[in-house]
């Protein structure tokens, strides 16, 4: 094996001339790590947020309006849990196989076709801080990444190594919101942005646990969400409030936020949950507090990933519970091609980047 690869480094906050793709060393597993060569790696949200310095408290836009400034200015808190470590190689989604384990890694690992739990407890699960690989360290945009060997978990299944590489961070982020939020058989959820990555995979677990589901995504889409399970659908320029009326579900997903935020508490029941891992129409949202208190609401945050839900969708996958949304593939030294396509939002599911493609 050669002691140089391929990787996107993203040397810092700003444009897609941030994103060099290059030669750089192959990295050496420490110990209680393993090397894996990365087949899959799927392009998310996060991705394009941590370049742009989106998580900055003093940013107040939607993703796709940072995205179209021409802004020079630098952002400097614009990580998810400090500074951003600039210059570094993003990817926070990776199938791969292990192909070396550093001392003291199980080595019971090595030529197993593996998932890498993207959020990492470095300090347990009765913790809320977390580490997150391709945004806090070196991820899978590259042909090699190294990692924990506790963080990595075989997959026996026909997926393809895109499929697989579509699921870590989007089917990850979703079933945390799920197990955190408590969803139940027989309740009704409301899925904002339901076409994308984590919308997407919010549909497939949700119908999964035997609710009823109402999407919410651009009318051209709704074909592909009523065929992994979607009961109701409705454009995203719908009002809402008028097609289900108040107090009409139990849950609500939302990882869209913006203006239309309000309506989402009044189609809560009372008692009901609203829980969210993302803003990408806006992170500043208008709160009625009497729409809070008075229905005995409750709005729930995640980031970090419970400890089952890895193993869990593992088992999923191993099942054929659910079904991969791969919606484009690209070769890793088209980043920037993916990523622009990414954001025009014409797509369902995921696109994935695969770093031994010419």
């Amino acid at each position: 094996m050669s002691d140089m690869m391929k990787a996107v480094v993203t040397t810092g906050a700003g444009e897609y001339d941030k994103l060099d793709y290059r030669e750089v060393p192959v990295p050496t597993p420490g110990p209680g790590e393993v090397l894996i060569k990365v087949l899959a790696a799927g392009i998310n949200n996060t991705e394009i947020n941590t370049r742009l310095g989106w998580y900055s408290s003093s940013v107040t836009a939607s993703t796709d309006a940072m995205a179209g400034s021409d802004s020079d200015d630098a952002i400097d808190d614009g990580g998810w849990n400090a500074q951003t470590p600039f210059p570094f190689i993003q990817g926070t989604d990776c199938c791969g196989i292990v192909v070396e384990a550093g001392p003291d890694a199980d080595a019971g690992m090595l030529d197993r076709r593996v998932l890498v739990r993207s959020c990492m407890r470095k300090h347990g699960f009765d913790r809320w801080d977390n580490h997150w690989m391709g945004s806090d360290f070196d991820g899978a945009f590259a042909q090699f990444v190294k990692v924990p060997a506790s963080e990595v978990f075989a997959v026996d299944c026909d997926w393809t190594d895109a499929e697989l590489g579509s699921l870590p961070c989007a089917y990850g982020t979703s079933e945390n919101m799920l197990i955190r939020a408590g969803l139940c058989r027989g309740e009704t959820v409301l899925i904002t942005g339901a076409s994308g990555g984590v919308g997407s995979a919010t549909v497939q677990l949700a119908k999964r646990r035997g609710a009823t589901v109402v999407a919410v995504a651009h009318a051209s889409k709704h074909a592909k969400l009523k065929a992994i399970g979607a009961d109701h659908l409705f454009d995203r320029d719908a009002d809402l409030l008028a097609e289900l009326g108040a107090e009409s579900v139990d849950l609500v997903v939302d990882n869209v936020a913006g203006e239309h935020f309000p309506v989402m508490l009044k189609l809560l029941k009372r008692g009901g949950r609203l829980v969210s891992s993302g803003a990408i129409a806006g992170p500043v949202v208008t709160l009625d507090m009497r729409e809070l208190y008075l229905k005995d609401v409750r709005l729930i945050g995640t980031t970090a990933w419970a400890e089952q839900v890895i193993p869990n969708l593992v088992r999923y996958i191993e099942r054929n519970e659910i079904r991969p949304l791969v919606a484009k593939t690209f070769a890793l030294s088209d980043i920037v091609a993916a990523q622009q396509e990414f954001l025009t939002k014409q797509h369902v599911g995921k696109f994935v980047l695969l770093p031994w493609q010419d």
